[in-house]
């Protein structure tokens, strides 16, 4: 299944597959790890759990083989429109590298244009890419901030990210309600505290 453009842009092609030879390695892993833990790999429960693993841990970092720029120059167009573009509430998941344990939650991106735009589901598929990897979620902010602005060169860009996460849910501390939000800047965004605001306003 393909995305492509016509504008002389560079393709983002969005392709779901998977490396036979990775997941075959990673399957074998997965069976050791089963049996380290005590239990009996070849019990029925257990026969295709390596390899269901093993394809959902692809799955899940699937971002690695994904360039979120060219996400966004697949469908840059010169447009004149210099104030806020706003995507809010994008769903992420994403994996700690800390204890390969979820986060997930929101994300929120802003972008004032200076001649450029994109396609506003593209800045959903950045976030995408970037999520699924082995993240923390300061970076993860950072380099949707970053993309965005090298991707558009525009006035600003914002992004917050609000999220929870299943390290301190399912372990350690194990507080239930803990949220935690993250939140980058350039440009106006940065320098104005008005149009910050505003942003922040909106997002609420």
């Amino acid at each position: 299944m393909g995305n492509t453009e016509t504008s002389g842009m560079p393709a983002y092609l969005q392709e779901e597959k998977y490396d036979e030879t990775v997941i075959a390695r990673l399957q074998g892993h997965y069976r050791a790890i089963l049996e380290l833990l005590g239990e009996n790999a070849d019990r029925e429960g257990l026969l295709r759990t390596p390899q269901r693993a093993a394809k959902a841990m692809a799955f899940f970092t699937q971002g690695y083989r994904q360039d979120p720029k060219s996400i966004l120059l697949s469908a840059k167009f010169n447009e004149d429109y210099r104030h806020m573009v706003i995507v809010k509430d994008i769903e992420l998941y994403s994996l700690c590298e800390h204890h390969l344990l979820p986060f997930y939650g929101k994300a929120h991106v802003a972008y004032i244009p200076n001649g450029y735009i994109t396609g506003l589901s593209k800045i959903a598929r950045v976030v995408e890419a970037y999520a699924r990897r082995l993240q923390v979620q300061e970076r993860l902010t950072v380099q949707i901030r970053d993309c965005i602005q090298e991707a558009l060169d525009p006035m600003g860009v914002a992004v917050v990210i609000e999220a929870s996460h299943m390290c301190m849910q399912m372990r350690g501390v194990q507080k239930q309600n803990s949220l935690t939000t993250t939140s980058a800047f350039t440009g106006v965004f940065l320098k104005q505290q008005k149009t910050r605001e505003e942003f922040i306003a909106l997002i609420r």
